[in-house]
């Protein structure tokens, strides 16, 4: 069994990278300590800079919503890769914390961020693709994005 980059391994999903978005408050989009690489709250940016708006149980179903996720988890990729030159310099995820921008009545807050999950355990494997997890609904997001995803990944 060989193992693939996880260069290779997005290349090979097909999937497109949306520009890195520039922050738009006072924050950094990330910060590195030590071997740590902090990612801030990302959101759905798509190729054309746009991003996915509405919420989720009123202007979109779970499945647009499970989209959004992975959108957003290409978005954060696209941060690592603009700012780090590489996919690969991400040895693991340690923690994904998930907040979806839904009705009260919704409850499937997890499959939803299944969406960022999912791609990113087609990146960097089973193993180191997979760490802990959050996932809360909210009642409301910025730009009433439908998803936001703050991550924590360990360096390789």
């Amino acid at each position: 069994m060989s193992v693939v980059s996880p260069e290779v391994a997005f290349a090979q999903t097909g999937l497109s990278l949306p520009p890195a978005p520039k922050p738009l408050g006072v924050y950094k989009p990330f910060f590195i300590d030590g071997k740590y690489l902090y990612v801030s709250g990302h959101g759905p940016v798509q190729d054309d800079k746009s991003l996915i708006i509405g919420r989720i149980g009123a202007d979109m179903d779970i499945e647009a919503g499970k989209l959004a996720a992975r959108q957003v988890g290409l978005t954060i990729l696209s941060t690592i890769k603009t700012n780090l030159g590489s996919l690969d310099r991400v040895k693991r995820v340690i923690k994904v914390l998930g907040m979806v921008n839904c009705t009260p009545d919704f409850e499937r807050h997890p499959y939803v961020i299944n969406g960022c999950s999912e791609l990113f355990a087609t990146v960097w494997g089973e193993e180191n693709g997979i760490g802990v997890r959050s996932a809360v609904g909210m009642g409301s997001l910025p730009d009433n994005i439908p998803v936001e995803v703050e991550a924590l990944f360990e360096l390789a």
